[in-house]
């Protein structure tokens, strides 16, 4: 083969794999002309599975299903119908890496084309409508990766070039103390997969390549390998309800951080594979996780469960795991949405069972 489409063929794959696996000043920008207001119509699929690939889960607090796919939009469900939002619907994005709600119940989305805000108030015609976060300096058009909203109703974004937060007016970088500057529009060392906020009001930030960051409203503290930490290419960071810090990494397995020690869980002698994209603990105190071509793990604090195509788990590459609040356990990824009954994984498409 010519050396040439080798090299071509090569980064073609690579592409395809990321998407499935698992210098800018502190400048602020008029939001008057970062906005456009649309008003959605629904769409509707003719495909049995709701989507080929599902990215997220997210229940918000009034009780709607938010699907995230892979290419196809946002997916909603509202108890009765389930609607598509994508560019044609004046919804900024087609892959969606992160949903979170602020405490206004406006529902944030991070996309391959930027942020997005289901605004739950109505215009003057009395429509909802998404609102698509612009930014000549960072947001418009580029990848972003994760989102959240904080106790003080910041919106936290990251992007293949950093951080970056949104306070109601406008956005602005938030630089980590990163070893290195990193520089693309895909993924890079700094790529963060994961945001969130622990108990006690500290922020957490995943890195690809540099560990994971917790900033205490004044410092930064890096936790990585040479602290402990299984891999530095983080993709998944929680905190459980007993206070440990879990970390799923690209390459290293699962690491739990009890505030002193790391403990590592790899494929040696916990788990099928060293990739684990999503961590979850459910109601009960499990913690449920991903393991790329294992299905998902259950740790019931002395023990791991593995659900897999046997209890009737047809992904293989789990991308998201979410108990909504009537303790119904859902996962997704490539091969569709499921819902844990008993020991057992039924397939849910668009015409259910929902219930």
């Amino acid at each position: 083969m010519v050396p040439m489409y080798r090299s071509l063929i090569t980064s073609l794959l690579l592409l395809f794999f990321l998407l499935t696996s698992c210098g800018i000043k502190d400048k602020p920008i008029d939001p008057m002309h970062t906005i456009t207001r649309l008003a959605p119509e629904p769409i509707f699929e003719t495909d049995h599975q709701i989507a080929n690939y599902i990215r997220n889960i997210f229940q918000d607090k009034n009780g709607n299903l938010w699907m995230g796919t892979n290419g196809k939009g946002i997916a909603h469900y509202n108890g009765d119908t389930i609607s598509y939002y994508s560019n044609g619907e004046g919804f900024n994005g087609r892959q969606i890496t992160g949903i979170t709600e602020d405490r206004d119940k406006n529902i944030w989305f991070s996309t391959d084309q930027g942020v997005v805000k289901y605004d739950w108030s109505v215009d003057e015609k009395g429509e909802k409508q998404f609102i698509n976060h612009f930014d000549l300096l960072f947001v418009e058009g580029k990848r972003f990766w994760s989102i959240y909203a904080d106790r003080d109703n910041i919106i936290w974004a990251g992007s293949a070039t950093g951080i970056y937060r949104y306070d109601g007016e406008f956005w602005k970088p938030f630089e980590l103390p990163l070893p290195e500057k990193a520089s693309g529009d895909f993924i890079t060392p700094s790529t963060s997969w994961s945001i969130m906020e622990d108990k006690a009001g500290n922020m957490w930030f995943s890195t690809n390549g540099f560990g994971a960051y917790k900033f205490d409203g004044k410092s930064f503290r890096q936790y990585s390998e040479k602290h402990g930490l299984t891999n530095n290419s983080v993709d998944q960071i929680l905190e459980d309800s007993k206070g440990n810090m879990w970390f799923g990494t690209r390459h290293g397995g699962l690491s739990r951080y009890n505030g002193k020690s790391f403990t590592n869980y790899t494929e040696k002698d916990s788990i099928g594979n060293n990739e684990v994209c999503v961590i979850y603990e459910d109601k009960k105190g499990n913690i449920w996780f991903s393991s790329e071509g294992y299905g998902v793990y259950k740790y019931d604090g002395k023990s791991f469960s593995n659900y897999a195509e046997e209890e009737g788990l047809g992904v293989r590459a789990v991308q998201t795991i979410y108990e909504d609040r009537e303790g119904r356990l859902w996962a997704g990824g490539g091969g569709g949405l499921y819902r844990l009954e008993g020991d057992m994984f039924i397939n849910v498409t668009k015409d259910g069972p929902w219930e």
